[in-house]
């Protein structure tokens, strides 16, 4: 069963949600039950009888320092550009990015769910969606500096590994493949969470490796810059390996299998294409190439991929020559609400969300994926933030876990099944887009989540039409004969 939801208080005056303080403190094997916070309690008694461990992961939090629940609906918030924002509410709106008190919820929110996870993934895109213009490299900074602190305000003790996102940089984007003024700045502010070797790496091409916590140290996470292969980046173009983080990363993958270690993989831009629109590519063609080499070479120590940037819930599954399923990026949904404005897409707003892993520390096995959401709409109207449980993957996609076999297997329902599609369209949103999803929607997600390869995704989406049928998915999906299809 699903853990209980841990209630959230509202501490009047204060723009945050924070759990109440202990009443009294109890023997140290005995967990100390808190005012309102049953929910939390059961969460972590759920662990102990599971013998599951876990971890945060959040991203695309996009905080815009300008927001106001104006009466005057050109004045909320410039994110939103020039399009007008009728009825803000303090918690935000869909139209904009996250204003403070959000932001500063779901970070409370988190520790009110799972107070002690091992470690935190943070995936990057801190700033609004505004124009280079309003922005300026020490409004960057300060923004990251800002979300920083409050992280290590509310979570003190844990470790944050930390990706930058293409908005983390002055112009937005254009990260070098060299040191520079941001990378160093950033590398000084995230200090606290690195080693030695991290923080000297990162100030040179903002990607670095560690050994993740846990009794065995048998695991290890790798954190890319791949804003470095990013379409809009123009200071790589035409680099065949900017800053050589392909060969850093071959090398440490290859030292991780040496040394009987697995590996998470993080960051924010991902290959493959966007599941809301089509033909909608983030890196360029030869970067796209290199990452499905790496990870086909080195899979069996990758345990889990773990990515941001789309806003939206999904994942993304990797196959070998045979179309036998070798690894899976899941794509975490964001903190900010905003209503992408990327042409072709219809509706591309979301709710907040946050996402926690449970996990064995000693093999990183992914053993279930649980994630918590906002209704922005709700929290509003009732002007109290209420953070839920919005689905459990096993139970929702009635699978063993959250390995690359049973996503394969979650990938085919939702494939050949209308009502799992479904499931899985509302979820894509974050509860927010309940429309049906018709047969040019299935296509355009089934095919993001089935093909990372441009050739494959081009052959699966425009080749075969938007008339695939689930029947055919299916058989599509399950028989290595036709793995000239399914292979990325």
């Amino acid at each position: 069963m699903a853990p209980a939801l841990a209630q959230l208080h509202w501490v009047q005056g204060t723009g945050m949600v924070k759990p109440h303080q202990k009443v009294t403190d109890g023997p140290e094997d005995e967990p100390v039950l808190c005012p309102g916070q049953s929910g939390a309690l059961e969460l972590s008694r759920n662990l102990v009888s599971r013998g599951a461990w876990r971890f945060w992961h959040i991203s695309d939090l996009h905080l815009d320092p300008n927001y106001t629940a104006s009466k005057d609906p050109l004045q909320v918030c410039p994110s939103a550009g020039s399009q007008p924002v009728p009825n803000a509410g303090p918690w935000g709106d869909y139209l904009c990015d996250s204003p403070w008190v959000l932001v500063n919820s779901s970070i409370y929110a988190m520790k009110e769910i799972e107070p002690k996870p091992d470690f935190i993934f943070w995936t990057g895109d801190d700033t609004p969606h505004v124009p280079n213009e309003q922005l300026g490299e020490a409004a960057v900074v300060d923004i990251v500096a800002r979300l920083t602190n409050l992280i290590r305000e509310v979570f003190p003790d844990t470790k944050v590994y930390a990706a930058l996102g293409n908005h983390d940089f002055h112009p937005k984007n254009q990260f070098p493949a060299e040191s520079n003024s941001i990378y160093n700045q950033v590398a000084e502010l995230w200090r606290p969470w690195f080693n030695n070797e991290s923080f000297a790496v990162f100030k040179e091409g903002a990607f670095y490796s560690e050994k993740l916590p846990g009794p065995s140290r048998a695991g290890r996470v790798v954190v890319l810059n791949t804003n470095l292969y990013y379409s809009s980046n123009e200071q790589t173009a035409g680099m065949a390996d900017p800053s050589r983080q392909f060969q850093w990363l071959g090398d440490v993958l290859s030292n991780a299998s040496r040394d009987g270690e697995m590996v998470y993989v993080i960051g924010h831009v991902p290959p493959g294409f966007f599941e809301k629109t089509q033909d909608k590519a983030w890196f360029r063609e030869s970067f796209n190439e290199e990452y499905l080499r790496v990870v086909q070479k080195h899979h069996r120590v990758i345990a889990g991929q773990f990515f941001g940037h789309h806003h939206t819930d999904s994942f993304r599954m990797f196959y070998d020559g045979a179309g036998a399923p070798i690894s899976v990026m899941f794509l975490t949904p964001g903190v900010t609400p905003w209503k992408t404005t990327l042409p072709g897409v219809v509706n591309g707003a979301n709710n907040p969300g946050i996402r926690v892993f449970e996990y064995d520390r000693v093999t990183l096995k992914l053993q279930d994926m649980v994630t918590y959401f906002l209704n922005l709409s709700q929290a509003n109207t009732q002007g109290t933030p209420r953070w839920e449980l919005e689905y459990r993957l096993t139970e929702a996609y009635q699978v063993q876990d959250a390995g690359t076999d049973s996503m394969h297997t979650a990938l085919t329902r939702i494939a050949s099944d209308q009502h799992m599609l479904q499931r899985y369209y509302i979820y894509n949103s974050v509860s927010y887009d309940h429309s049906t999803c018709g047969d040019i929607c299935r296509s355009e997600h089934v095919c993001a989540m089935q093909q990372v390869a441009f050739n494959t995704y081009a052959t699966c989406l425009h080749g075969l039409g938007t008339k695939l049928v689930p029947s055919f998915l299916l058989m599509l999906t399950l028989l290595p004969s036709l793995s000239i299809l399914v292979v990325p």
